[in-house]
């Protein structure tokens, strides 16, 4: 093989897998609670250097530098869990939440199976039984695992510290979680994380302000920029795989060529 063509190869790879990152960023740049992700990328020089010190390759022997193709290699992705702006609704069931720390919902997946699964989108309303619940019907979780029932007729309040309050009395407190490392947490879908093993829960510093929803950090204009450069990028790659195939049609069909 070409190491140039496959070194532009992964190139192009890489940019689409930073293009693939960057549009959902953009399509979710209006939905509650949303974090933007991003992607790492990896030179053969640090794949190669971690190949070296890999202990799993037995008797102490290096791997030798043609086992690994220049290039660059798709490195982790990750999310930006920064503060998102907030927007006012004047609506007590919709909360976001100021610092660190996520509202813990009751999810029940298709099979009836019910788990805990953690979110920073606080658009929340009350269904017909009183409970509070996301626009999908999960249920809003209070800080002894239960479901929070309020009168739905009643006028409520809820506090900095996510006390529901109605005619004067604390009918619930709304339970926010923080995990001590990030990295312990996986995307599930429809706006929810979930913990993997490993994950530490810690008290929260996060205060709930009723009436605003924290919207989605991406910044679309950032965004615009990163798909100009990443069209670049790519395009320069392309280029390079037309002018290596130009050069290996001439070796291949003029050079040495016998009229």
């Amino acid at each position: 093989m070409v190491k140039g063509l496959y070194a532009a190869y992964s190139g192009m790879v890489n940019q689409q897998n930073r293009m693939d990152v960057m549009t959902n960023n953009m399509a979710n740049a209006n939905t509650i609670g949303y974090k933007k992700e991003g992607a790492t990328s990896r030179s053969f020089e640090d794949v190669l250097a971690y190949k070296i010190k890999d202990a799993s390759e037995g008797g102490r022997l290096a791997r030798y530098m043609g086992v690994n193709n220049p290039g660059v290699k798709i490195g982790e992705g990750y999310t930006d869990f920064s503060q998102g702006s907030l927007r006012a609704t004047n609506n007590t069931y919709d909360m976001a939440l100021t610092d660190a720390g996520f509202f813990a919902i009751e999810y029940t997946n298709k099979s009836g199976e019910t788990s805990v699964k953690y979110t920073r989108d606080g658009n929340f309303t009350v269904n017909q039984a009183g409970e509070v619940v996301t626009q999908d019907g999960d249920f809003l979780l209070d800080t002894d695992g239960n479901h929070i029932v309020v009168d739905s007729l009643a006028e409520t309040q809820i506090d900095n510290m996510g006390n529901v309050i109605q005619n004067g009395q604390t009918v619930a407190q709304i339970q926010v979680t923080d995990f001590e490392n990030y990295d312990y947490l996986e995307h599930f879908g429809e706006n929810f994380y979930q913990p993997v093993e490993g994950a530490v829960e810690t008290e929260a510093p996060a205060q709930i302000y009723s009436g605003y929803l924290e919207m989605g950090n991406t910044s679309i204009v950032t965004e615009m920029v990163n798909m100009i450069s990443i069209q670049r990028a790519y395009d320069s790659n392309q280029k390079i795989i037309t002018t290596i195939d130009g050069t290996l049609d001439i070796a291949a069909n003029q050079i040495g060529k016998i009229n």
